[in-house]
């Protein structure tokens, strides 16, 4: 059954600008005229890359926290890329680990903007894939409604310009790519990445070891997949930012919310083709309400912004599901899972958040950021079948929590 967007009221208390209601519908209406809406599909993947020699140790971090378990790797003339699978049904990843510390491109030219991305020069979240009917007539749609596409030459990375994925460019807003293919991610010889070959006898039991320790404690079936990945933009491009992605991809934009405490708002869009976001994760966009020099008058706090200056536009976190249930340990799912992964060393920003009792309701945690990836994984629990995707109160906790681990003195400036 299509969605009906004409009908579909966003939820939230956010208010959008006419300009923003316009377009909205503008593109919805023409991605269903213009044949996006048919060409492409759901999430295939998503796409890190770390630093040379941080691959293994990414898988293994990984293994440990995630459900996902290394596949296979292959070796193009300057990565290494390890593919890591779930369920079939949900998106694959692609760990991607230059060959060379000396290794350039765009990438280590947006981090050396910021001082927080500076120390990890080769590392970032780089985007998704979707499924694609016909990836050369998409390119030749969205092309006409001005989306650039890499073509061979354009990039050092012949990745982005392979004969299997056709990638945009880097988003002016998001910092993000956006992917797509009619390869079967589960298949990842079929993906052409590459020369394939098999990880050291040490580096395999480093990820046997982490596959264990998640094994021995029950985790790898408490821990689902990922429910959403969340975006940190700036303020006066929040709008701009989510109409570009919905142009590009058939998800539709559920709602927004201010979460005052914390001078921002949340965004979420969603696929409406899956029952289960984890089949085509939410991606939802994260910004001030004011922007930096204009708060400087209120004096309100600002964490999403100061990451934003901190880090540059990019991923924060990406939220990994837990089983709604109680533990045999007399905790609810969520509570065991944090508890196991901090007795293993995993460092957690605050307590769990929210309340999981006899009604509806959302138990959730951030950990702090990867030292392999700089993103932060969030473990959330939606209990008893809750729907909302999220409580204001707890993203103003999560948001509060980030801030105070993302600050950087400048000068006289502590932000």
């Amino acid at each position: 059954m299509s969605f009906d967007y004409a009908n579909y009221t966003p939820k939230g208390d956010k208010k959008n600008s006419a300009f923003f209601e316009e377009y909205r519908g503008k593109i919805y209406e023409r991605r269903q005229n213009s044949g996006v809406e048919d060409l492409v599909g759901e999430m295939k993947a998503a796409v890190i890359q770390v630093e040379a020699d941080d691959g293994v140790s990414t898988l293994a971090e990984l293994h440990c926290m995630t459900p996902y378990r290394h596949h296979s790797s292959y070796r193009s003339q300057t990565h290494k890329f390890h593919v890591l699978l779930n369920k079939p049904a949900f998106p694959a990843l692609i760990v991607m680990e230059p060959n060379s510390h000396r290794y350039e491109d765009y990438i280590k030219r947006l981090n050396a903007l910021y001082p927080l991305s500076r120390p990890k020069s080769n590392t970032r979240y780089v985007g998704e894939v979707f499924d694609c009917a016909d990836c050369g007539a998409l390119r030749d749609v969205l092309e006409s409604q001005y989306i650039r596409f890499e073509y061979r030459g354009d990039t050092k990375n012949a990745f982005f310009t392979s004969d299997n994925i056709l990638f945009s460019n880097v988003s002016d807003f998001t910092g993000n790519r956006i992917g797509y293919s009619d390869s079967d991610f589960n298949d990842p010889g079929s993906l052409g990445l590459g020369e394939s070959f098999d990880l050291t006898a040490a580096e395999r039991e480093t990820l046997k070891q982490a596959s264990a320790f998640s094994e021995e404690h029950g985790l790898v079936d408490l821990m689902l997949g990922y429910d959403h990945m969340a975006t940190r933009i700036l303020a006066g491009e929040r709008e701009d930012a989510i109409l570009e992605f919905l142009t590009m991809v058939p998800y539709y934009f559920w709602g927004a919310y201010n979460i005052s405490d914390m001078n921002s708002s949340t965004n979420v869009t969603r696929c409406p083709a899956v029952s289960d976001d984890k089949m085509s994760p939410a991606k939802v966009f994260t910004a001030n309400n004011t922007p930096s020099f204009v708060n400087s008058f209120e004096g309100l706090p600002m964490p999403t912004e100061d990451f934003v200056r901190n880090y540059g536009r990019r991923m924060h976190h990406m939220a990994v599901e837990v089983l709604d249930g109680d533990h045999e340990s007399g905790q609810k799912n969520v509570d065991y899972v944090v508890g196991i992964l901090g007795q293993q060393g995993v460092p957690f920003l605050a307590h769990v958040v929210g309340e999981c009792k006899d009604s509806p309701d959302l138990k959730q945690i951030f950990s702090k950021h990867s030292a392999h990836t700089l993103l932060i994984t969030e473990y959330i629990e939606r209990c008893k079948k809750f729907d909302g995707f999220f409580t204001k109160s707890n993203v103003a906790a999560l948001t509060e929590a980030a801030g105070k681990d993302e600050r950087y003195r400048h000068g006289h400036v502590f932000d």
